[in-house]
């Protein structure tokens, strides 16, 4: 199976409470709930197509515990729902010690083993949906396949990012952008070769040179 990320994001990279603002009120958050005026019939229809792929999800605690919340109580003929209430849930927790929603399994030990394990097994996609620390353990270790970036129009200022400081270097390849009806920009990417620093430096004083022209142009 490959892994896949997606995760609903502000312009400043925020992803704590975008579903309401009880969701994730730690660390003094009160912003949460902004993705919700953002819904439309066009994100509904995207995300649906893309749960359509999933054979298993894998999620953080924080995020578990949302889901569990309130999934288990819509009806199965929705396609989210039905994904969601039946499917394999591998949690990665360190706090939890009982799961409640059907066919949820808990990640104990080495969380970066237990997804290469994963990954090895048949199957389309092991999708993780927001879980922001569990992401990032992800991304330390190259075990994302596919990351689909809902990007929100407004900045938040504060909150958990996906990528936060001291992140280290990722390079990307963009394969496809969608847009909503209410200006969501979804980004998909997968990864590409480490990124190398350059500079716009010219080799010689060819004052043709595209780069040092448009430093001349933005610095001056």
């Amino acid at each position: 199976m490959q892994v896949t990320l997606t995760a609903f994001l502000s312009l400043d990279g925020v992803m704590q409470g975008p579903g309401g603002p009880a969701e994730d009120p730690s660390g003094g958050f009160t912003r949460g709930g902004w993705m919700v005026p953002y819904a439309d019939e066009a994100m509904e229809r995207f995300a649906s197509e893309w749960f359509t792929a999933a054979d298993a999800f894998l999620l953080g605690r924080t995020t578990y515990e949302i889901m569990a919340a309130y999934w288990p109580q819509v009806i199965d003929d929705d396609e989210v729902a039905r994904k969601l209430n039946t499917l394999p849930k591998h949690v990665a927790s360190t706090t939890l010690s009982t799961l409640t929603w059907n066919n949820s399994t808990l990640i104990r030990g080495d969380v970066a083993e237990e997804v290469r394990k994963l990954k090895g097994e048949p199957g389309r996609e092991l999708q993780v949906h927001g879980s922001g620390k569990l992401a990032q353990t992800l991304m330390q270790h190259a075990l994302i396949d596919e990351y689909r970036l809902w990007i929100h129009p407004l900045v938040l200022g504060r909150g958990k990012r996906l990528f936060p400081d001291r992140q280290p270097p990722l390079a990307l390849k963009l394969i496809e952008t969608k847009t909503t009806g209410t200006g969501v920009t979804i980004h998909v990417y997968q990864p590409a070769p480490k990124p190398e620093p350059g500079t716009s430096a010219p080799a010689s004083n060819d004052h043709s040179d595209p780069a040092r022209l448009y430093s001349q142009r933005h610095t001056t």
